[in-house]
């Protein structure tokens, strides 16, 4: 009896390891540190992603939760002949120094050279020297950082991210996966799985919600960033594809622009990801 009770327990312990850490996002989140922290215990999210200004106060809330503050979003712009890294990019890391969390980087624009108009993949030319000088320095205050692709962006697209990241080839930097975006940038159509695999050695988090299929490239972004549960795209078959290919990492909730009273939001998200993991 008391071998088949340790095996029921081993067994649940097993399950409950493998389910996914899911945490909020603070464009759902918008709450001050402390209720914050308070109200993503309570419905039993991982902890948040939120801003480098702000990540002190809310890594402290959390904390005393038992909650983990994952990561600071941060948007740069690259410049050409840049010999020294930009005050914003420095003073983002610092202020992620000893919370835990990694610098969420958005690539917004790169200047070339004389203003040249070359493929973007030129742009790598004056990206990957300065990332690999950000690593650096990120490391020497005990940061991370991950490429976050941005609709709209110079590093829009996950494959562009994924391809700067190679040529880095760093530890220290990985790759996003945002649902929101691939789905404006890419379509409905396309299925991201093997690239979610072939990313899997430098893939740090993948942020999800729900959203509409058909055009979505022609969508607004309140038909592609809703509660997770609404939508006719199915995230869950997304997350289970994303799981089967490898992917053991933390899934975020991005809640950009969604109408809702923060509290409402993240009781029902947390709802429709429940019934996903189940």
């Amino acid at each position: 009896m008391r071998s088949l009770l340790a095996l029921i327990c081993s067994a649940a312990a097993l399950l409950a390891a493998d389910r996914p850490a899911f945490f909020a996002m603070d464009t759902a989140a918008r709450l001050e540190p402390a209720a914050c922290a308070q109200t993503l215990a309570e419905f039993g999210y991982a902890g948040l992603g939120g801003r480098p200004a702000t990540a002190k106060a809310h890594a402290d809330a959390l904390k005393a939760k038992g909650l983990v503050f994952f990561n600071g979003y941060h948007v740069a712009n690259f410049p050409s002949g840049q010999h020294q890294l930009p005050a914003d990019l420095t003073q983002a890391v610092d202020w992620l120094a000893g919370t835990g969390g990694t610098l969420w980087l958005g690539i917004n624009k790169v200047d070339l050279p004389l203003g040249l108009r070359m493929p973007p993949e030129y742009g790598d030319t004056v990206v990957v020297p300065q990332l690999r000088q950000l690593v650096a320095y990120a490391r020497s205050k005990g940061v991370k950082i991950s490429l976050y692709p941005h609709a709209g962006f110079w590093a829009a697209s996950f494959e562009t991210c994924v391809r700067v990241a190679g040529k880095v080839d760093d530890p220290d930097l990985g790759v996003t996966f945002n649902l929101c975006h691939w789905l404006k940038v890419e379509g409905s159509e396309r299925d991201p799985a093997p690239l979610i695999k072939e990313a899997l050695p430098r893939l740090n988090f993948i942020t999800i919600n729900g959203a509409d299929a058909g055009d979505t490239q022609d969508l607004g972004w309140d038909k592609l960033i809703q509660p997770l549960g609404r939508g006719t795209y199915d995230v869950g078959a997304f997350v289970a594809k994303a799981r089967a290919a490898g992917y053991r990492g933390p899934f975020g909730f991005q809640g950009y622009g969604i109408k809702m009273e923060p509290k409402e939001l993240l009781k029902e998200t947390m709802e429709g990801w429940r019934k996903m993991v189940k």
